[in-house]
């Protein structure tokens, strides 16, 4: 859950989250070597009167101007690659949920079970009971299994909408008449917090994602009374 002041991301939730962290202090690191050579090359111009007449007119520093980048981009481009392709894997998932955006709400179905569904609105701001985050609580949670492959499919029922879930490194669109999927692992059990991250409408700040990540055992409690209560 992310805080005031916050400068970093939020927690890992999710083995892709992890990597997604580890790759963007990767890139972090580079800009910032590149800042300070840039920054002292300037400052070096700037602070001194002293030239080279070799440095002016050298084929071995524009060799080096143009084989650096390129290999600096390199260094940045294959972590992205493998990173792209670690997020497109979908591996016999445990658990495949329908989500489907609405104005301004979200549905979900389990589509493992033959009647697991519910619409989750977001709680009214005087209706929160203590503790709970204004704008980001929902009447009801996408409840998973912790340590388990979970297949997400999301579409929409009127107009462009976005499924996010920042923890879990998760943003997938939600397009009318279109099916989009996307595949994750909670790590640890938590609540985690998303928004439709699409502008939407007018409500589109109100639709929160709430998904709590639960032992296998309180997940299976769980669906059985939802079961019994429909």
């Amino acid at each position: 859950m992310a805080h005031p002041s916050q400068l970093g991301f939020q927690d890992a939730a999710s083995p892709v989250m992890e990597e997604l962290l580890h790759f963007h202090d990767h890139a972090l690191m580079i800009v910032f070597l590149i800042s300070t050579v840039v920054l002292y090359i300037i400052v070096a111009m700037v602070s001194t009167k002293l030239t080279d007449k070799y440095i002016l007119d050298s084929q071995e520093i524009e060799i080096i101007w143009t084989v650096l980048p390129a290999i600096i981009l390199i260094l940045i481009a294959l972590p992205s690659l493998r990173i792209l392709y670690l997020m497109d894997e979908i591996n016999s998932p445990l658990l495949t949920i329908k989500a489907v955006g609405h104005q301004w709400y979200w549905s979900y179905e389990y589509t493992d079970y033959e009647d697991l569904g519910f619409d989750a609105y977001m709680i009214p701001t005087q209706d929160l009971n203590p503790g709970q985050f204004r704008l980001l609580e929902a009447d009801h949670r996408m409840v998973i299994p912790v340590e388990s492959p979970i297949r997400v499919l999301v579409s929409a029922d009127d107009v462009l909408h976005s499924w996010a879930v920042p923890a879990l490194g998760i943003k997938m669109d939600a397009v009318p008449g279109r099916l989009n999927q996307t595949a994750f692992i909670a790590s640890r059990p938590g609540i985690f917090y998303g928004q439709c991250s699409e502008i939407c409408g007018a409500n589109h700040s109100f639709m929160p994602i709430v998904v709590e990540a639960v032992p296998l055992e309180h997940f299976e409690n769980w669906s059985s009374r939802m079961l019994e209560d429909a």
